[in-house]
């Protein structure tokens, strides 16, 4: 109803796009998509606060762990500290953008021998960016307004492309 409250709108922003029943087949084997997933420990690096509840919204409810950073400064001190299993990284944020907090970590990596899979949350949707992505070093993208169904798509994906060792 209107007038619109910020909270009425995120919820059912968060209930459309993360619904919380999955459907599994009954005639068929279940897919990847309905088996239930191991939790993973997520570093999410957004700087804007809608996307940034969002996305722990979206993740938290598959069960996932999610450690927040407000900027590429940030997300590199949060996994110099900590151990993840996949980081999504805004490519646009203040202080260190998404690539050089790509570069900073995949660093950070190359000395200790492990890798997490990155993923590249953008608004830019434009033809070459995803390529720009994963030129700069990041395993998957995901474009902005974030959909779940893409996003744990690009996560799995990331996933699957790599062993990871989380580091």
């Amino acid at each position: 109803l209107k007038p619109v409250t910020a909270a009425d709108l995120f919820e059912t922003i968060g209930r459309v796009l993360a619904p919380t029943e999955v459907e599994i087949p009954t005639s068929a084997a279940p897919t990847t998509r309905s088996l239930p997933q191991e939790p993973l420990s997520i570093l999410l690096a957004e700087d804007n606060l809608v996307n940034q509840r969002l996305a722990l919204r979206l993740l938290e409810r598959r069960g996932h762990r999610v450690t927040l950073a407000n900027d590429g400064v940030e997300a590199v001190a949060a996994f110099e500290q900590g151990t993840f299993d996949v980081i999504l990284m805004d490519v646009q944020m203040p202080v260190l953008d998404g690539f050089g907090a790509t570069a900073r970590i995949r660093e950070i990596q190359a000395r200790r021998g492990t890798h997490v899979p990155i993923i590249a949350l953008t608004a830019h949707a434009m033809r070459g960016d995803r390529e720009r992505c994963l030129a700069g070093g990041m395993d998957g993208y995901c474009s902005k307004p974030i959909n779940a169904q893409e996003l744990f798509a690009a996560i799995d994906a990331a996933r699957s492309l790599q062993p990871t060792q989380a580091g």
